[in-house]
């Protein structure tokens, strides 16, 4: 715990950022697909950017009716900006703080982030991207944008994950408490943990996110102690290549091959309501589930900006600054 920090305390929430408007559809998927954490192989410096357009505009065709549905943006940058204003809040009780927002895709980018701490003077660092589970492909990838254009001197802390966080754990935990609570019968449920899949050849690399997400998928399960079935699978795979398995669809169709009667969707790898769970969750999977015939299809609201789960966030910028290390680079861990 820190107590009346006296220097200027600098907090970055970096997101993935999404759409503001269906017009931003686009040149959202464009910078997503530019990324070159994201876009890797042979040639790629030359090929990215061609790719970059294709992919963006045949894909963007597909998701606008997405984002119409939804209210014609993303509502992730609302959600991210009441977590910085309540995680200051939190903060400022004991220190100077001023908490940023960095969306890697869309705006506010990584430089406007870095402006409004230059103008605040902060004179220490936490870099905490809101990925619970580290990847090269979310983490890694704000962070390296994140040195690119970073050239200020004051110290630099990074919470690289916090998958195992007690406090994040009973965050969550609590929000799964109260949806079990809503069913007749909790040991009837099947609790299906969804993560957001990436390419296998991204974990064939060595990227720590399938051990991760499966670790946070036992230690929640182990906090709560729920009667019911437990599964693990993972959505939004985008592209022909092979993705991380079993599907989000795969699992509803077994469910319903099951005679499941009664299920509870999980997004284990967000803090925050956005497309993947209020349009690809509540919406397509739900309509997947009913003419299944799975009438009783529930997903837990995002942690968003509730109480607890900004007092974890406090908690780990706090436990960055007692432990008094920093790295003057803080690219991928």
């Amino acid at each position: 715990m820190v107590h009346s920090l006296a220097v200027k305390l600098g907090v970055v929430l970096f997101q993935l950022g999404g759409p503001d408007c269906l017009e931003s559809i686009e040149p959202f998927l464009y910078n997503l697909f530019c990324d070159p954490d994201i876009i890797d192989f042979p040639f790629a410096r030359v090929a990215r950017q061609p790719l970059a357009r294709l992919i963006s505009s045949t894909r963007a065709k597909h998701v606008a009716h997405h984002y119409s549905e939804i209210g014609g943006k993303s509502p992730i940058l609302e959600h991210t900006l009441r977590q910085a204003a309540a995680l200051e809040t939190e903060l400022r009780q004991t220190c100077d703080a001023r908490v940023t927002v960095a969306m890697r895709y869309w705006k506010p980018f990584t430089q406007t982030a870095i402006r409004e701490l230059e103008h605040f003077g902060a004179e220490r660092i936490v870099l905490l991207p809101l990925y619970p589970q580290y990847s090269k492909t979310t983490t890694g990838s704000s962070l390296n944008e994140w040195n690119r254009h970073w050239k200020g001197a004051a110290p630099i802390h990074v919470v690289p994950d916090f998958y195992r966080d007690a406090e994040y754990l009973a965050s969550f935990g609590e929000i799964i408490d109260r949806s079990m609570a809503q069913f007749a019968d909790p040991r009837d449920v099947d609790v299906i943990f969804s993560a957001h899949s990436v390419p296998v050849a991204v974990i064939e690399k060595g990227d720590p996110y399938r051990r991760q997400i499966e670790a946070t998928a036992d230690l929640l399960w182990q906090r709560g102690a729920w009667p019911g079935r437990r599964h693990l699978c993972y959505q939004s795979k985008v592209g022909a290549s092979r993705w991380l398995r079993p599907s989000m669809h795969e699992t509803v169709k077994r469910m319903a091959a099951e005679r499941r009667k009664h299920l509870l969707i999980v997004p284990v790898s967000f803090v925050s309501d956005h497309v993947e769970t209020l349009h690809e969750l509540e919406i397509e999977h739900r309509e997947q589930a009913r003419s299944l015939g799975i009438t009783d299809y529930r997903v837990t609201p995002g942690l968003n900006d509730s109480p607890r789960f900004i007092r974890a966030l406090s908690a780990l910028v706090q436990a960055q600054i007692s432990a008094g290390t920093c790295r003057e680079h803080c690219g991928s861990v």
